[in-house]
Parts: C-alpha cells; sequence; structure tokens
C-alpha cells in the first residue's frame, strides 16, 4: 500500500493528483520552487518540501533533490504527473533504487519509447502501422531521403514539444531543415539525432487512452482528439473524436492495445496517431504517462484515471469498471494560457488578480491558480484546464464557451477569447477539425474582445461608477460624509482609460453620460466599489469590478473588459495628485519625453514603456502643462506607478 505520496510536479496536475489521493487516505507531499512558495498546490500538501531555486532545472528536473525530498518526508511513492521527470527512465530507475513506488511504467518501456526512432521499429514489428521514415546519419541518408516523397518532416528522435521539427517542401530545403533540427534537438534534448518521415498534410491528432496491471491485463478506454494546436501544442481537446465511427474506433483500439503488449505496458499511457480523411492512421508516439487531457475521458467513461494509477502501482489489478467501459456523452477540455494570442501566442506573465469561471452542471475546473497566484515566466503559462460535459458534443460546446466567456481572469493577458470563437466556429462545430485549424484562421480575429463595442461602453461607464463608488466611500471614511449613490448629485465626472473616455453627470439615481463620443442613458441602482447594478440604456444587469494597480476588470452577462486608467483623480487620503498618469503594466521605462514646465497636448506620447517585449505609449490625457515627472530611462516600475502628473489647461 501506498500510503504518503509525493507529487514531483506543480500547478494544477499536483493539485488534481492530491484530490485523488486524499479520497485515498493517503497523505500527500509536495515539492516546491522558490518561485511557487505561495502556489495553492503548496498549501494544500500535507507537507511540502522545499526545492531551492527556481529555474526547472534546478527544482522540479533535479531528480537526486527530489528524491532526497521524499526521503525527508517518509513518502514511499512518486506520481511525477506529466511534463518534467514524468518519461525520464533514469529517475523512474532511481525511484526504483532508492525504495520508492514509481507511479507509471517501468523504466525499461520509458527508454524503449524514449527514441522515437527506436519505437516506430517496434511497433512497426507489432503490426501498428508507421510512416515510411529514415534516420539521418550521414550524407547517404540525406540524398536517400527524398525517396520517401515530398513533403517530409524532420523530427528530434528525443524529446518532444514541436522541438526539432520542420516541415520541407522541396529537396533544396532538405539539408538546411536537418542541420537547423538537429541544432535545437541537440540543445534541447542534448541529442541532434534527426529523422525523417512522410509529412501528412493537416492530419487530424486522435491519440487512444491504454492502461494495463502488473498480472498482464491491458485495456483501451477508447479515443481522444487533439487536432486544435499551435505550433504542436494541443489547445482544445475532445473525447469521443466526432469522426471515429464505430467500426474505426475499433482498429484503433486494436492498434494501440497491440502496442501495448508488445511494450508490456504497466499503468498509464497514450497511444497517439495521426489519422487521414480516408480513414488511414498512422502512429506516430507514445506518452508513457498521464496526459494533460486525461480528464476528458474521465467524463466520458465515469473512471478516476489518477485513481487507477495508484491502484496499478499498488500490484492490484485493473478493476472491472475499466474493463468494461462505456463511452457517455462528450467532453470537451479548452487548455487557458497566460499568452498573448495576438503577438504570436507570447506567454504572459504577472499576478493574477481575479480568477473565476462560474460553476455549473457539467463543468469542471482544474487549475493551479487563484486569486493573487503569480504566473511565473520560469515554467508552463497553463492558468487551467476547464471542461464541459454534456450528452451531445454540440451542448458540451456551447456549454464550454458560455463558461469560458464569463469566467473572469484579470491580471495577466489570456487566450480566453480564442478559445471562445473557436468552440462557437462554424467548422469546429460541424467537427471539420485538422491540425491545420489555426493555421487557417487569423489569430488576431480570434484573439479580439468578445463583447461588442455597446457591450465595452457599458462596461467602461460600469468601471467609472465603481471608481465614482470608492471616492465615496473612502470620502465617508475620511470624511464622515454621507456615502448613498442618490446623495451624489449635479457635477460632471470624468474617467480616462487607453481604450475609452468617460464623462458623465449624476442626478440622483440617473447618469447622463458619453463614452467614446457616444451618448448613454444610466439609472444605478446599486454601486460599490466591487459591483455595480445598473440598467443602461434600457438594459438592466449586474457586474462585478476588479481593480489591480491601473487596470480595472469588468465582468457582467454581456461578457468582460479589461481597461487601463490613464489619468487617476484621487481618491481621499490618496497620494495621487490630480492629473497623475500611470503605469498601466509592469515594465521598463524606456524613454521620457517631456520635463517639468513643458506644454503638451491631448494624445502627445510623454512616457514610453517596456513591458512583454512590446513598447507601451503613456500620452497625456488632455492639453496641459507638465507639473511633475516621477521616472527616468531605464528604470523598473509597477502597475499602478505615478509617472507624471499633468495640470489641464487653465488650470493653476
Amino acid at each position: 500500500m501506498i500510503t504518503n505520496l509525493l507529487i514531483a510536479n506543480r500547478g494544477e496536475i499536483a493539485r488534481r493528483i492530491m484530490r485523488t489521493a486524499r479520497e485515498l487516505g493517503k497523505t500527500t507531499t509536495a515539492v516546491y520552487s522558490d518561485a511557487d512558495a505561495d502556489a495553492p498546490f503548496v498549501h494544500e500538501a500535507d507537507v511540502s518540501v522545499r526545492l531551492p531555486g527556481t529555474a526547472a532545472a534546478d527544482t522540479y528536473l533535479d531528480g537526486a533533490r527530489i528524491i532526497e525530498a521524499a526521503r525527508a518526508a517518509g513518502a514511499d511513492a512518486v506520481h511525477p504527473g506529466y511534463g518534467f521527470l514524468s518519461e525520464n527512465a533514469a529517475f523512474a530507475r532511481a525511484c526504483r533504487d532508492a525504495g520508492l513506488t514509481f507511479v507509471g511504467p517501468t523504466p525499461e518501456t520509458i527508454e524503449r519509447m524514449g527514441s522515437k526512432i527506436a519505437a516506430k521499429e517496434l511497433m512497426a514489428a507489432a503490426g501498428v502501422p508507421v510512416l515510411p521514415g529514415r534516420v539521418i546519419r550521414d550524407h547517404a541518408d540525406l540524398a536517400a531521403a527524398p525517396a520517401i516523397g515530398l513533403p517530409l518532416l524532420v523530427k528530434a528522435a528525443f524529446g518532444g514539444g514541436g522541438r526539432g521539427m520542420r516541415v520541407v517542401r522541396s529537396v533544396d530545403a532538405l539539408a538546411d531543415a536537418v542541420s537547423a533540427a538537429g541544432r535545437e534537438a541537440g540543445s534541447a534534448f542534448g541529442d541532434p539525432t534527426v529523422f525523417v518521415e512522410r509529412f501528412v498534410e493537416s492530419p487530424r491528432h486522435i491519440e487512444v487512452q491504454i492502461f494495463g496491471d502488473t498480472h498482464g491485463t491491458v485495456v483501451h478506454l477508447f479515443e481522444r482528439e487533439c487536432s486544435i494546436q499551435r505550433r504542436y501544442q494541443k489547445v482544445i481537446e475532445e473525447a469521443p473524436s466526432p469522426a471515429v465511427t464505430p467500426a474505426l474506433r475499433s482498429r484503433l483500439g486494436d492498434a494501440a492495445l497491440a502496442a501495448a503488449r508488445a511494450l508490456g505496458y504497466v499503468g498509464a499511457g497514450t497511444v497517439e496517431f495521426v489519422l487521414e480523411p480516408d480513414g488511414r492512421f498512422w502512429f506516430l508516439e507514445v506518452n508513457t504517462r498521464l496526459q494533460v487531457e486525461h480528464p476528458v475521458t474521465e467524463a466520458v467513461t465515469g473512471l478516476d484515471l489518477v485513481r487507477l494509477q495508484l491502484l496499478v502501482a499498488e500490484g492490484e489489478p485493473l478493476p472491472a469498471e475499466a474493463l468494461d467501459a462505456r463511452l457517455s456523452g462528450h467532453a470537451i477540455e479548452a487548455r487557458l494560457y497566460a499568452e498573448d494570442v495576438a503577438a504570436g501566442y507570447l506567454p504572459a506573465s504577472g499576478i493574477v488578480a481575479s480568477f473565476s469561471v462560474p460553476p455549473g452542471e457539467g463543468i469542471r475546473v482544474d487549475s493551479g491558480i487563484e486569486d493573487g497566484s503569480v504566473v511565473s515566466p520560469h515554467y508552463d503559462a497553463m492558468l487551467a484546464k476547464v471542461i464541459a460535459w454534456a450528452p451531445t458534443r454540440e451542448e458540451a460546446a456551447g456549454r464550454l464557451a458560455t463558461h469560458l466567456a464569463a469566467a473572469t481572469v484579470f491580471g495577466v493577458v489570456s487566450n480566453r477569447e480564442l478559445l471562445v470563437r473557436v468552440l462557437h466556429h462554424p467548422d469546429f462545430l460541424a467537427g471539420a477539425t485538422d491540425t491545420g485549424f489555426l493555421d487557417r484562421h487569423d489569430a488576431a480575429a480570434l484573439a479580439a474582445p468578445l463583447p461588442s463595442d455597446a457591450a465595452r461602453a457599458s462596461h467602461a461607464l460600469v468601471a467609472a461608477l465603481a471608481d465614482q463608488a470608492a471616492r465615496r466611500a473612502g470620502a465617508t471614511v475620511q470624511q464622515s460624509v454621507p456615502s448613498g449613490w442618490r446623495n451624489v448629485t449635479g457635477s460632471s465626472q470624468h474617467a480616462r482609460y487607453s481604450e475609452l473616455d468617460v464623462s458623465y453627470v449624476v442626478s440622483g439615481p440617473w447618469v447622463t453620460a458619453s463614452v467614446g463620443g457616444t451618448p448613454m442613458q444610466a439609472r444605478v441602482m446599486q454601486a460599490s466599489p466591487d459591483a455595480v447594478d445598473a440598467e443602461i440604456d434600457g438594459l438592466r444587469r449586474r457586474y462585478t469590478v476588479r481593480r489591480a494597480g491601473a487596470s480595472v476588470h469588468v465582468a457582467g452577462p454581456d461578457g468582460s473588459s479589461t481597461f487601463t486608467e490613464v489619468e487617476r483623480f484621487p481618491l481621499p487620503g490618496s497620494h495621487s495628485a490630480p492629473g497623475s498618469l500611470l503605469a498601466p503594466m509592469p515594465g521598463t521605462i524606456v524613454r521620457v519625453a517631456a520635463a517639468p514646465g513643458d506644454a503638451v497636448g491631448s494624445g502627445d506620447a510623454l512616457v514610453i514603456l517596456e513591458a512583454m517585449k512590446m513598447e507601451h505609449a503613456v500620452r497625456a490625457p488632455h492639453d496641459g502643462t507638465v507639473r511633475e515627472v516621477h521616472v527616468a530611462a531605464g528604470q523598473q516600475v509597477d502597475a499602478g506607478t505615478v509617472l507624471a502628473v499633468v495640470d489641464a489647461a487653465g488650470d493653476t
């Protein structure tokens, strides 16, 4: 029996493994880097062991340190999760040598699948369909490769994740592609060996979940489709595949079982295939671990795959429910990443000011973050996996899109808009998905804000009203002035955001406003710094509002928007002067284009800030005179830092 399970991983997968381990009555041990010291998975473990440092190589990839941590905590088993050391045969062997149960296949099995070349040879011998290919070791191999047929795919023999991969469409480009792929593979995986195989144009990516026990039983738990990818990284996965018929499912399952038997497979694994439109499929690789997308299989089978892993690791036979699994309904998973899609899927980092996904029937959220979590640049940028189950695929897609659209993801840029648009896309709903899906559709269009222009205008007004409520609350605290909304009347107010300008006049519960030059009418039922209940242009909605530095996030039934404040009028008791220009995000000052006493015009760029490898101009909100400049080139600033103060023309 496993009594104390060390999870050699972090984030959402560490929390997910802990959940099942606790249900089985096992003690959980976490390991954590300095960057993860305050992460939710650390607090949720029964005991945690620090791995000094932040880089993955010094922490989660240091097998010796992890085994030392297991000894210190009295752990008797190690679950590697996915990524990091999960497919490292040397680590699995070191665990065994240290008397620790490794929750995964044997080191020998991992080793056999570590080389894609050896894996293909083994699969071919077992009767699993493999694409024609050739290892490139010398000029003769290079010269013979075009005989396979163009286009070709150059692949690293070891490793994955798209590194060391090149598509070659002409003979003249082959040598350079092989050379570049070899350099990349050597740098990423320590081995420059590459091979070429026939490239299948925009296939479907289909994988079959396999499970084996120590008693010689192997089963498959049906397929998943993972065709929505960017740069060979999966984004949306589902089970079952809309392209797989019962007959094809049987053939895929037979091929996966042949692979499992050839390996003498024990534990959880996945056999991956590429599927052509004519129904032919070809072996891709075996992942000797739990997959990121395992929740969709759990949703359609009712099985807990981590529970099965732990039972098998303890020497138990696979239970009857795994031997007689049945498909029920449809499940889709979306990977919510901190990344800037429009900027080329650039990973983002920062502090998650607020994160929540509305609960609902058939909705599951596996997340490594909570409000206040830090998204570190040191590790993968995935924030959460959101999974929806429903009786049909169309219902599952609609349910997932609705809950993602209503989610609050504030503080870091994310790919949420792209996920929602893919789930609503006619091609996706028709099941016309393949690995070229995201290449065929404009990333900037998919990543554009979800709310309509009218909704964003409403959100900007709500942000301004919440800020007004915060001022009233501050005035009440500071001056004991009554704070009721209906006591505010008459004076013109304004808020300036980088996206929209808002001006408004309050008369009791009524608000007459102009947002981005568009007139609006509102009746305020309730307003606080964190929530606004208002009827805007005849439609009443309730909104939540969150602020972090110069950023304001508004979420409601009509979607969510984030605005960046470019000028602040101070709350009572604050130290910001009227006309203060604020840093919209953490970054480095590149250039200061104004000095105290300078006359400036509305829209003039006064400070240039570099953040996330992009430059952002902070502009004068109105005509006037620069009274103060608080920053200099090269200075690091936090979000909300006062950069400069501009007095409006005519102010004294």
